[in-house]
């Protein structure tokens, strides 16, 4: 385990520099997927194919899902499962320069092993895992702690808070304000350091598995809209909250 923790760190430090260092460079390729907020570039792609060689070479019996080129289904978790996320917020990474996180988690049978969320251009590094605690780099958190909705700051989707679905809305109006980042990285390294209370919206498994990992083991809750077990298929209205703001939300979103 100390092994595969020390590799992963690695892989993503160097994939960072990369990206950092594409900046300085004008052969940025960007292009639309579903519509034209939905963003990917040649370096998710790239990261992407740079972060599975690096799995393969460690552990050829792996199962990669990711964002891109073509590995965004997975029928069968048994084994090992690497779920990558090679920039999450890439609208972000286009347009601002910041606000963007590299994202690798490590799934055994189905189960949430290790989760890594880099926030590159902060150089905020998240990892840990199931009974490991959880990092901030080289220093271990405590869990945040438990308040309420109204105490704190709730993360929103956009699309969500303008249609008012599952009544957002009233969501933010219980909480102390509301923040949309466009990043699900961002938004979980904040709920587990402690500066939100609750984050909302529609994500993908490789926005919240390796977040979901690291909330999860510092007593955070994570669910659907619902309250039921994510899937780890497709897109779903995920909620993230501490206890107490989770309560809040199931309440509310009825």
């Amino acid at each position: 385990m100390e092994e595969m923790i020390h590799e992963i760190k690695s892989w993503i430090y160097e994939a960072g520099e990369v990206i950092k260092k594409s900046f300085q460079a004008d052969d940025l390729v960007v292009d639309t997927k579903s519509g034209r907020t939905d963003l990917v570039t040649n370096l998710d792609k790239a990261t992407q194919d740079f972060l599975t060689e690096r799995i393969m070479n460690f552990d050829p019996n792996a199962k990669i899902l990711g964002e891109e080129n073509g590995k965004d289904h997975l029928e069968d978790f048994s084994g090992r499962v690497f779920i990558i996320d090679p920039i999450d917020g890439t609208m972000n990474f286009v347009l601002e320069h910041e606000n963007f996180c590299i994202m690798v988690a490590v799934y055994e049978e189905g189960v949430g092993k290790l989760g890594f969320v880099y926030d590159v251009m902060k150089d905020e590094f998240l990892w840990g895992g199931r009974n490991i605690g959880v990092y901030c780099n080289d220093k271990k958190i405590n869990p945040p702690k438990d308040i309420a909705l109204s105490e704190g700051l709730v993360g929103l989707n956009h699309v969500m808070y303008q249609k008012d679905s599952w009544h957002v809305q009233k969501m933010g109006e219980v909480a102390l304000g509301v923040r949309m980042t466009g990043c699900a990285g961002y938004e979980l390294i904040s709920l587990a350091m402690g500066r939100r209370a609750a984050y909302i919206s529609r994500l993908a498994p490789w926005d919240y598995a390796a977040g979901g990992v690291l909330i999860e083991e510092l007593g955070l809750r994570m669910s659907n809209i619902n309250g039921e077990p994510l899937k780890l298929a497709g897109r779903e209205l995920f909620v993230a909250a501490t206890p107490k703001a989770y309560e809040n939300i199931m309440e509310i979103k009825n």
